[in-house]
């Protein structure tokens, strides 16, 4: 038996759960400051991946904190304009140090993705690839 009666919910419970103490080995035990900041940072990095990339690294995250690809992707600012936008998103929660937390993300967590499936080269641009492809073999 199940602890809520479906696998799949298990499972990504327990990946989730994975993330998280991986984040709060970084950041402390405060569980709600480790949420948190998973949630933040995979949401600020889905708004700024191009679609193909957006999907495919979401395609890796537990159920829990997977999403749906921006299809309008946000422009990028900087590095050294992303904690601040990590701090923006994570108002209301004790105060956490931006560039702590997006390191813990980046080392904790990220261990669990595959970054050649992620960031694969043309993967943002694939489906352009087959629509091409399919107006040449039409002409």
């Amino acid at each position: 038996m199940t602890a809520t009666g479906l696998e799949v919910f298990d499972q990504t419970i327990v990946v989730t759960n994975t993330w998280r103490r991986a984040l709060a080995e970084a950041l402390g035990p405060d569980r709600q400051v480790a949420w948190g900041v998973l949630g933040s940072v995979v949401r600020i990095l889905r708004d700024r991946l191009p679609l193909g990339r957006s999907a495919h690294l979401g395609a890796q995250l537990p159920l829990l904190v997977r999403w749906r690809p921006s299809e309008q992707p946000k422009a990028w600012r900087s590095l050294d304009a992303f904690p601040a936008i990590v701090s923006a998103d994570l108002r209301g929660l004790r105060p956490v140090d931006c560039k702590d937390a997006a390191r813990a993300m980046f080392q904790g967590p990220n261990r669990y993705v595959d970054p050649g499936r992620a960031c694969r080269r043309g993967a943002s641009r694939g489906s352009a690839r087959s629509v091409a492809g399919r107006k040449k073999e039409r002409h």
